[in-house]
Order: C-alpha cells, then sequence, then structure tokens
C-alpha cells in the first residue's frame, strides 16, 4: 500500500469553501473544508492510498448532503423527488443511499410527513379533488399505501366548495352560463367531477347572488358594473 504525503493545503477559488490538498508536491484531490477540519489534516501528515479513498468518499458525501439540505430547505420533498434531484447532480447511487438514511434517522425524509404536508398545503392554498392530489402524491414516488393514509380525509365536496370560493372571492355576479363556463372549467382543472362541480356551482352561485343582493340593499346602486369571474 502506496504512502504519500500532504505537502500543502490550498484554499480553492470561488465562493465554496474547497481546500485543495496537495500530496508530495503536486496537487491530488479536493476536499470541503468541514470534511478536512473533520479529518484533522495537516501538512507533513501521512496518508495510505486507502486514507485518500476515504477522505475522497467523505467528501463526496458531504457534497450530497449538503445539496440535499439545500434542496429540503425550500420545502419538504419524498424520498424519490430528492433521489432523482440528487441523480441529476451526477451524485453516485452509494452516495445517495447513504445520505438519505442519514436524513431519515433525522426525520427530515419521511413520505408520510411529507404526503400530510402536501395535502394540507394544497387543501389551505389551492383545493382540489381527493384524485388528483393522490396522483400528484404519487407522481413524487410515494407508495400507495401512504397515499391512502393522508388522502383518505380529503372530502371532495367540500374541497370544490372551498376552491370555488377562492375563485369568486370579492367579485360581483355575472351571468349564469358564463358562470358556470368559467367555474365549471376551473373545478374541472382540479380534478373535481360531473356531479360534485354542479352542485358546487349551484351553491355557489346562489351565495353570490345573495351576498350581491344584501350589498345592493345595504349601499345601493353604487356600481351598476358586473365584473365577469
Amino acid at each position: 500500500m502506496s504512502v504519500t504525503r500532504i505537502s500543502a493545503i490550498r484554499a480553492g477559488r470561488g465562493r465554496r469553501k474547497r481546500l485543495n490538498i496537495f500530496l508530495d508536491g503536486r496537487f491530488a484531490f479536493s476536499l470541503e473544508a468541514e470534511v478536512a477540519a473533520k479529518e484533522g489534516l495537516q501538512v507533513g501528515q501521512e496518508l495510505s492510498s486507502r486514507q485518500v479513498e476515504l477522505l475522497q468518499g467523505s467528501d463526496r458525501f458531504h457534497r450530497c448532503l449538503n445539496a440535499a439540505l439545500h434542496y429540503l430547505g425550500y420545502r419538504p420533498r419524498s424520498e424519490s423527488e430528492l433521489r432523482e434531484r440528487l441523480s441529476q447532480r451526477n451524485f453516485d447511487a452509494d452516495t445517495i443511499n447513504a445520505v438519505l438514511a442519514r436524513l431519515k434517522e433525522q426525520g427530515l425524509v419521511d413520505d408520510a410527513s411529507f404526503s400530510k404536508f402536501w395535502r394540507d398545503n394544497r387543501q389551505s392554498f389551492s383545493p382540489r379533488s381527493q384524485w388528483l392530489t393522490r396522483l400528484e402524491l404519487r407522481q413524487k414516488g410515494v407508495s400507495n399505501d401512504i397515499i391512502d393514509q393522508a388522502t383518505g380525509s380529503i372530502d371532495d365536496e367540500d374541497s370544490a366548495y372551498q376552491a370555488a370560493l377562492l375563485k369568486t372571492h370579492g367579485l360581483l355576479p355575472s351571468d349564469y352560463q358564463s358562470f358556470r363556463r368559467r367555474l365549471g372549467g376551473y373545478l374541472k382543472r382540479r380534478g373535481f367531477g360531473y356531479g360534485v362541480i354542479n352542485h358546487t356551482m349551484e351553491r355557489v352561485w346562489q351565495e353570490v347572488n345573495k351576498n350581491y343582493d344584501e350589498k345592493e340593499l345595504k349601499y345601493g346602486h353604487r356600481n351598476s358594473n358586473h365584473h365577469p369571474l
């Protein structure tokens, strides 16, 4: 087994905190500064070929881990989604598996928690049908049993109503056919079935007109322009 000596440790260029390691007077490889500090590398230290291999493996792990944490910093992600992102960064499968195992131990990657987050986020800000929510989770690589647990509580009638309220909030009634066409298309794109859409449109149309009539009675005909949906 060959042995070399660290002849220099120099800071790399650019914003990333990497160090260039020179062995026997020649550049050999670069490492994350965090890895070099953790291993206590010093000029004059002898390294076997096996130690160099382990250092490079540790560096790949930390770079992959930092990339994963960067992605997770925006929002939670499914295991499959994160694996795909890391593969696109050209990390090898063994390194990705090791990083995902670490993140699972820390509770940072958990498909059950991710699925609940996805469901709650959709229901709060962009309600859609149980079918479409299930499809989105399936596309993110979540298993069917976890999807069943996360989406079983979704009520399409309630979700369609909430979606319709968000669409019609603050608007005055237009003609009924225009209302049906535009709101119906909106709800259809969110995965709701024909029966749910029809029931929702009737309910919301009545409420929109009732609210409009009440305002007219209270304030008078201050604005005769009807805004289309």
